[in-house]
C-alpha cells in the first residue's frame, strides 16, 4: 500500500516545509520532497493542511480503551509514568489497529505508604494496583533491588516518587529518602536505563537533580522559578515534562474552553468531556508563575516536553483527558512563550530523541508513518492542531477518519 500526500504543508518534527509531497509504503516513509510516483494506491491533497509525526505524550496512566482514546486526536505513542501493565499487556495493547503505541515505567518507586498509594487506599477493582505490591522502599539496598526487578520484568525505564503532597492538598505523606532514591538512580543507570522522577516542589528538583536524575516529569509549583533552581537543572541535563495542565487543575482552573469544543466533544467519553469541566482545587497560586517557570525553563536550554500526567476517571474527577489535553499542553507551552513550532517539537522530535525511539517523532525517509493531518497551520496557529483530518499509525490511517481525505 502507497499513499502520496501532495502539495502538503510538512511539520517534520524539526522545520516546516511550506509545500511538499511525501509517500508512504509498507507502513515507513518512503520519500519527503520527492515527485509523486506512479502507482500510488491512495493520494491525500494537502491543499490548506499540514502533516506532522504523530505526537507524543510523556506522562500518562494508561488502559487499553484510554489508548484507543489518545490515538482518535492523533497521539500515536503514549509514555506511562506509572501503571500495573505487564510488558505483555502492553504489547497486545499496541497490537491493536485503533490503540496508540504505548511504552510504560512499570510501578514507580516511592516510600512506604507514599505517594500514590494513599490514592488506591479506598479504590478496588481488576484494574486498582495491590498496594502492598507496590515498589516501596527505605533503603538503598532495597532500591537497588526493586530496580532490578522492575527492569528485569519489562519497564522501559524506572519512575521515581519524590512527593509530600503539600501542592496536591495531601500534605505529610512519607518522603522517600534520599540515599535510597540515589541508590536506586544509579541502579536504574547501570541497567542502561532512564530515570524519571515525579516532584513538584523546588526541593525536591534540587533533590532530583543532585541525584542524577533524567527527567522531571512535573512541575514544581510551590513558588516562583529562581535562577538559582534553573541553572541547577540546566546543568544536570535533566528534560523536562511540565505537565501544565495538572497543575492548572490543581490550581482551579478546569479546561472549560476544551471541554465546550466541538472537536473534542465528538471523539471523547462524557465521562472525561465532564472531567475536563472541573479542577483538583489544591493549590491556590497564580498560574502565570507556572508559565514563568516553564518559559525560563526553556529559555536556558532545558528539554521541555508534552505530557499530561491523564490517569483514570471516576465521578467528581477533575483535570487531563487522554488525547485532548495533548492539544492543550501544546496551547500551554505557547501561552508559557515557546512558539508553535517549538512546542510541536514538544511533542514530537523532542520526546522521541530523550527516549530514544528513533524510529518515530519525525517525517523522514525510512521512520514509522506515525502521522496526523490537520486542517489549518498548527506552526502559526497551534489551535489547529485539533482540527484533525486523518490519523496514521505505522501507515494504516484510523479507522473512521473522514472519507474526505483522499482522491
Amino acid at each position: 500500500m502507497r499513499t502520496a500526500f501532495t502539495d502538503i504543508r510538512l511539520f517534520d518534527g524539526e522545520q516546516v516545509h511550506p509545500t511538499t509531497t511525501v509517500v508512504v509504503e509498507n507502513g515507513f516513509v518512503a520519500s519527503v520532497g520527492d515527485p509523486e510516483p506512479a502507482g500510488i494506491d491512495h493520494a491525500v491533497d494537502g491543499t490548506g493542511r499540514t502533516l506532522l509525526p504523530g505526537l507524543i505524550d510523556a506522562h500518562a496512566h494508561t488502559l487499553p480503551e484510554d489508548l484507543t482514546t489518545a490515538l482518535r486526536f492523533g497521539v500515536t505513542t503514549v509514555l506511562e509514568m506509572g501503571g500495573p501493565s505487564s510488558a505483555e499487556d502492553r504489547a497486545a495493547w499496541a497490537a491493536r489497529p485503533d490503540s496508540a503505541d504505548v511504552r510504560s515505567a512499570g510501578l514507580p518507586v516511592t516510600a512506604p505508604h507514599g505517594h500514590p498509594t494513599q490514592l488506591f487506599a479506598h479504590l478496588s477493582g481488576p484494574d486498582v494496583p495491590d498496594v502492598s505490591a507496590w515498589p516501596q522502599t527505605s533503603t538503598p539496598e532495597e532500591a537497588r533491588r526493586l530496580v532490578d526487578r522492575l527492569v528485569d520484568s519489562g519497564s522501559d525505564y524506572v519512575k521515581f516518587i519524590l512527593e509530600e503532597g503539600t501542592v496536591m492538598g495531601d500534605p505529610g505523606l512519607p518522603l522517600l529518602r534520599h540515599d535510597a532514591y540515589a541508590a536506586g538512580v544509579r541502579a536504574a543507570h547501570e541497567r542502561g536505563v532512564l530515570t524519571m522522577t515525579h516532584a513538584q516542589t523546588a526541593a525536591t528538583w534540587t533533590q532530583a537533580a543532585q541525584a542524577g536524575a533524567d527527567a522531571l516529569v512535573h512541575l514544581f509549583i510551590d513558588r516562583p522559578h529562581d535562577d538559582r533552581l534553573v541553572d541547577t537543572i540546566a546543568a544536570s541535563g535533566a528534560f523536562v515534562t511540565p505537565c501544565l495542565v495538572l497543575a492548572r487543575s490543581f490550581m482551579g482552573l478546569a479546561a472549560t474552553d476544551l471541554a465546550a469544543d466541538p472537536r473534542v466533544v465528538e471523539k471523547l467519553d462524557p465521562l472525561w468531556v465532564d472531567a475536563l469541566g472541573r479542577s483538583l482545587s489544591t493549590w491556590n497560586v497564580p498560574f502565570d508563575d507556572a508559565l514563568a517557570s516553564v518559559a525560563a525553563l526553556d529559555a536556558a536550554g532545558i528539554d521541555v516536553l508534552v505530557g499530561t500526567d491523564a490517569s483514570i476517571a471516576f465521578p467528581g474527577s477533575g483535570g487531563p483527558a487522554h488525547g485532548a489535553s495533548v492539544h492543550h499542553e501544546l496551547a500551554l507551552l505557547v501561552e508559557a512563550g515557546l512558539s508553535p513550532a517549538r512546542a510541536l517539537r514538544a511533542a514530537t522530535s523532542v520526546p522521541a530523541r530523550r527516549f530514544g525511539l528513533d524510529d518515530r517523532g519525525r517525517v523522514a525517509p525510512g521512520l514509522r508513518a506515525d502521522l496526523l493531518l490537520v486542517d489549518g497551520d498548527p506552526t502559526t496557529t497551534i489551535g489547529d492542531s485539533l482540527s484533525i483530518a486523518g490519523v496514521w499509525r505505522s501507515g494504516r490511517q484510523l479507522a473512521g477518519e473522514k472519507e474526505t481525505v483522499g482522491r
